[in-house]
């Protein structure tokens, strides 16, 4: 798969949108509305290879209250695309242009020109109004353009009412299909969320998911049930139901390889040979290995979007089901281990238990589907998260993003060793 002709650009877009030009355009955006650009630096990175680059700013505005009145200083979020919009005219959205007749579009938060339902989510007098609750809400995770999680706890409990819900805040165009996934799967007995709620505009509340984080289970250490709780994922993963084989197919993590080298590129330029090496090894693999039959997946299945009970080490809540649909089951493991892998680059001190966890849960998983398939595609999934580890946490991101580079390419050296051993077909 070879990368978009328009991708090639997104390099220098990123550059743009991190240096100091992008301070002009911040400036010059708040300038519309009287407002006073004092200080500001990039918060967020987020490169869709082929759709364009979008960085979120946190930024001290000084607002303008009116003659007589002194000027008040507020903390902002701003966000800026080179992304093609579907609402550009939203208001509050102000553009400029860019090189190659391209536009950069700015707005501030919560104004998002895709999430028409965010203004509302964000605003608990809003959102109380909507719900016909007073509720009180908190934004956990917002990736602009795309989608927005926001907790929303009940002020005053009635009955046996749940004191706090999940907001998730989408695109109209997809809220849909989205809310379909949740109904489908929990009709069928997928421990999935159920949708409470789901307005057009890209609203959907879900009732709070159950159990501990699976991510907490691996930072303790699951010791000797470490094998029960695989199997647990295993199980939870066969009760999809077939009715997700007639969802449409989305490429899996490793049939975007080159996507992704491309974005790990982006962000570490010095190891652009490195990425497209690992893109074509990881093609090659997967050329040369069997990924099994089409079946229900579930297409992030990773440690964030599982929670377990603790008591019977089962899956009590499946989480973020948006890619739900047909493909093979070693994409979904490989979803699991690529993520499982990369945890000690993230935070060494809190996954010390990951290595021992990480090899016995990859011989398991290794009997059961070609484990050359698997080796090739954790190392896809793994290159996936290259480009997400660049934050504002100094130099440390740099770090992290080498680390994953380097356990991306631990798993395809050892694909490639075990396709050597097995000789050919």
């Amino acid at each position: 798969m070879s990368v978009p002709a328009a991708a090639q650009r997104e390099p220098a877009d990123v550059a743009m949108l991190t240096s100091a030009e992008a301070g002009g355009m911040l400036a010059g955006a708040l300038e519309g509305d009287g407002s006073r650009l004092l200080d500001w630096q990039v918060h967020t990175v987020h490169h869709r290879p082929g759709a364009g680059v979008t960085v979120g700013y946190t930024a001290t505005v000084e607002r303008f209250a009116g003659a007589g009145a002194a000027p008040v200083r507020a903390e902002e979020y701003l966000c800026a695309t080179t992304a093609r919009l579907s609402r550009p005219t939203t208001p509050g959205l102000v553009r400029f242009p860019a090189p190659g007749g391209r536009a950069v579009h700015l707005w501030r938060h919560p104004a998002d020109p895709e999430l028409p339902g965010l203004p509302v989510a964000c605003d608990a007098g809003r959102l109380s109004e909507r719900l016909g609750a007073q509720v009180g809400v908190e934004l956990l995770a917002y990736r602009p353009t795309r989608r927005a999680v926001l907790r929303v706890t009940r002020v005053e409990r009635t009955g046996d009412a749940d004191a706090t819900a999940y907001l998730k805040v989408v695109r109209p165009a997809v809220y849909g299909t989205f809310v379909e996934r949740h109904r489908m799967l929990t009709a069928a007995g997928v421990p999935a969320p159920r949708v409470l709620r789901a307005d057009d505009d890209g609203l959907v509340l879900l009732e709070t998911g159950r159990g501990t984080p699976l991510a907490n289970l691996l930072a303790h250490g699951p010791g000797e049930r470490s094998g029960t709780v695989l199997a647990a994922l295993v199980a939870t993963l066969d009760t999809l139901p077939e009715q997700v084989l007639e969802l449409p197919r989305r490429p899996s993590w490793s049939d975007r390889v080159d996507h992704y080298a491309h974005a790990a590129a982006t962000v570490l330029p010095e190891h652009v040979e490195r990425t497209r090496l690992l893109a074509q090894g990881v093609s090659e693999l997967m050329a040369s290995s069997d990924p099994g039959p089409v079946v229900p997946t579930h297409g992030d299945f990773y440690e964030a979007n599982v929670l377990m009970d603790a008591a019977t080490d089962s899956v009590a809540s499946l989480l973020d089901v948006d890619a739900v649909g047909p493909g093979h089951r070693v994409d979904d493991l490989a979803c699991l281990l690529g993520h499982v892998s990369v945890l000690p680059h993230l935070a060494p001190q809190t996954y010390p238990h990951v290595p021992s966890v990480l090899q016995e849960w990859t011989d398991a998983c290794s009997r059961v589907v070609d484990p050359v398939a698997l080796n090739a595609r954790c190392a896809g999934v793994v290159l996936s998260l290259v480009a997400g580890a660049r934050r504002t946490d100094g130099a440390h991101w740099r770090s992290d993003a080498e680390g994953r580079l380097a356990r991306a390419e631990t798993w395809l050296a050892h694909g490639r060793e075990l396709l050597a051993r097995r000789g050919p077909r």
